[in-house]
């Protein structure tokens, strides 16, 4: 959001909207956004319905946050950002909101897009409401022709209770919804257990309330004694009406639950197609037995529940396959090139729709290229491109002009051919997509960059003063496009990347934000690059970490390259050992490697403890990892003399910290290398992963 005290003197004159007195009668309350500060005016009766006082309210709407629950806030944000972005001229919905003393009420806004003569959103001005009595009367007046009683309240719980979970993504968000104090209210319960059958056992994922689990119901068999496994077997609800008959069905479990004061249960089988795929139950403490229509109730809500469960497995299975899929076209580790720091990292989309397909077409990569001064580290290509879409077919267009980009710029040819025959080949791809890129070819002995836009957007510089700029370079059309039309010329920028300074290459998905045009959102970027840490991996970190905040429904690729100063912390000395796995002569000679540097090095006095953290880290590596280690030890200076060791594989699963048991073999490293080391992380470093710690040692005499 734009900072609201540099953008007051922009603000429209007539703002904020007067409301009309006929608002006020029909008790509504009003609002007026402008978009270019950011500052949300409420009037008095809009500040009466979302209960806040106006000491508590200063203009910002995430002020409202107390106000609005996660989930309906991410879907409200959602809607409006939709609609600015399809050019709707207005959006309505109705929202819960939590009231000071706790309680739901629902709600309804209607807001009016205004924009400016180029179409660029400016203002929305709308409304709010209390809609609890249009709400109950439209629930009346569906139920008028319903004479039974009980079949009214089936159908009022089984709509509010769906219509919470429709917006349930996630396993964890249908289970967050069901536990809502208010989705227990509409349930009647106490509090819910819940599980999901897997290889024919159930899996315990909802527990109840806390200080009730029972020991060994983690993870049970489908024969075993229990009422879910019950349930699970016979496909049939079981409604257990008294503690009694609890005990007598029960004797195992009952013993664990008589402090929770149970005095009935509701235990039903979640089925999807004539197949159980979990079950749950809801526990009361303030009822005996249930009646037929209450007993309907509840099957009714099971199938409910079990068909949200199913799509947000279907939605969780298809993420994971998705950015399995990315992940596989990204290069899977990023080659270590003297004299410069590297960081890259891609953040998957999170869009609603397309059936849950968190995937897009955004990519980055690192070429080591042929030529260069030795002594100067040589000559790189950085790449960061963005294929149109975001589905799988926009994935395997990346990976396959990724892996060409690739071969061209080895080849050795200039950037300028590069860009124009990757722009041949994915003209000739039996494919509608089209593709930004750019590119960037670094003489690290000189620091000259040279660069290749085609339709992407600038890459920005920071010095090591913090400051940092956006850097404009003439570009082309987008791949494929030009190749299309016959413009194959791109003009080439240059940038000097002295040492010391990081260049950055990104995907708009950065950049852009609702409501702000491109020029904006680069601007807000470098003020986050110039705020950010100083070192390449954390700074890359904190901008993923701004665009998880911001949300957005666009994939991120990330690239920055640091050249290294004369008097930074890495003017220390530098070995590196490739260790495969099987191979004891390679292991030998890494740790052989280890004894001398460290003694070389004037750090004799740590020399057991380095070499034994060392020895753990890399023997982990080959026995959980599939490839290769990679052993680089670095002695760093600049202020407090620091040695640092780093290994480094193909695996992106993190290592865990976790007890060994009396006997166990297995289960001590993390704890040894915490104990050891004066400080000890883990990075990710393309598809794979570097664990590193590091050892303090006494200043050279």
């Amino acid at each position: 959001m734009a900072d609201r005290g540099a953008s007051a003197l922009s603000l429209p004159d007539d703002w904020p909207a007067h409301p009309d007195p006929i608002l006020a009668l029909n008790r509504m309350g009003s609002f007026d956004w402008d978009l270019d500060s950011g500052l949300f005016h409420m009037d008095a009766r809009a500040h009466e319905i979302f209960d806040i006082r106006p000491e508590e309210y200063d203009g910002d709407p995430a002020s409202l946050g107390m106000r609005v629950p996660p989930n309906e806030a991410i879907r409200l944000d959602a809607l409006v950002a939709q609609a600015i972005k399809d050019g709707s001229e207005n959006y309505g919905a109705y929202f819960r909101m939590r009231l000071r003393g706790g309680d739901l009420r629902w709600t309804h806004t209607q807001g009016y897009i205004r924009r400016d003569g180029t179409g660029r959103p400016r203002r929305i001005v709308g409304i709010v409401r209390d809609a609890t009595d249009e709400l109950d009367d439209l629930a009346a007046r569906r139920d008028e022709d319903t004479p039974d009683e009980a079949r009214r309240d089936q159908t009022n719980v089984v709509q509010l209770t769906t219509a919470a979970l429709a917006h349930a993504r996630t396993v964890q968000d249908v289970i967050d919804v069901l536990k809502d104090t208010q989705g227990l209210t509409h349930l009647g319960a106490t509090s819910l257990v819940m599980g999901l059958v897997e290889a024919g056992r159930i899996r315990l994922i909802a527990e109840g309330p806390e200080g009730s689990f029972v020991p060994g119901t983690l993870v049970t068999r489908i024969d075993e004694p229990y009422p879910m496994s019950e349930v699970v077997r016979t496909l049939t609800p079981r409604f257990i009406e008294s503690p009694d008959e609890f005990a007598r069905g029960y004797p195992v479990l009952w013993p664990h639950l008589t402090d929770l004061k149970i005095t009935s249960a509701a235990y039903l089988p979640l089925i999807v197609q004539a197949r159980p795929i979990g079950a749950m139950g809801l526990l009361y403490s303030d009822r005996r037995g249930f009646t037929p229509e209450e007993r309907n109730i509840l099957v009714a809500l099971g199938s409910s529940i079990a068909q949200s469960l199913q799509r947000a497995m279907f939605y969780e299975q298809e993420k994971d396959i998705a950015q399995g899929l990315q992940e596989a076209m990204l290069p899977r580790t990023i080659p270590s090139v003297p004299g410069v720091d590297v960081a890259v990292r891609y953040r998957a989309a999170t869009i609603g729709g397309s059936l849950g397909r968190d995937i897009g077409g955004d990519w980055y990569d690192l070429i080591p290229l042929p030529g260069g001064a030795p002594s100067g580290g040589g000559r790189v290509g950085a790449v960061i491109g963005d294929v149109q879409g975001h589905d799988t077919h926009a994935a395997a267009v990346m990976g396959q002009l990724r892996i060409v980009l690739r071969a061209y710029a080895a080849e050795g040819h200039t950037p300028a051919t590069v860009m124009a025959r990757a722009s041949g080949f994915l003209h000739e791809l039996d494919t509608d997509r089209f593709a930004t890129c750019l590119y960037a070819e670094v003489d690290l002995a000189t620091g000259v960059v040279q660069v290749v836009r085609a339709g992407h957007i600038d890459p920005l510089l920071r010095a090591p003063d913090g400051s940092c700029r956006r850097v404009e370079v003439p570009g082309g059309l987008p791949l494929g496009l030009s190749a299309e039309f016959g413009s194959l010329e791109y003009p080439v920028g240059t940038i000097e990347l002295d040492p010391g300074h990081t260049l950055l290459l990104c995907t708009d998905g950065l950049v852009e934000q609702p409501g702000a045009d491109l020029d904006d959102g680069m601007l807000a970027l470098a003020a986050s690059i110039s705020a950010g840490p100083a070192d390449v991996r954390g700074l890359a970190d904190r901008l993923i970490e701004v665009a998880e905040e911001r949300g957005g429904d666009d994939d991120v690729a990330l690239l920055l390259l640091r050249r290294r100063g004369p008097d930074g912390t890495h003017t220390g000395n530098r070995l590196q050992q490739h260790v495969a796995p099987g191979d004891p002569e390679a292991l030998s000679e890494a740790r052989h490697m280890i004894r001398a540097a460290v003694r070389a090095w004037g750090a004799r006095d740590r020399s057991d403890e380095i070499e034994l953290v060392a020895d753990e880290l890399i023997t982990n590596a080959l026995m959980h990892t599939e490839g290769a280690a990679i052993v680089t030890l670095r002695a760093l200076t600049g202020g407090e003399r620091r040695l640092r060791v780093e290994v480094e594989d193909s695996s992106s699963a993190l290592p865990r910290r976790r007890e060994a048991g009396e006997s166990g073999v297995s289960g001590r490293g993390l704890m040894l290398v915490d104990l050891l080391a004066d400080v000890w992380g883990v990075e990710a470093r393309g598809g794979g992963k570097c664990v590193w710690c590091e050892f303090a040692v006494a200043p050279s005499p």
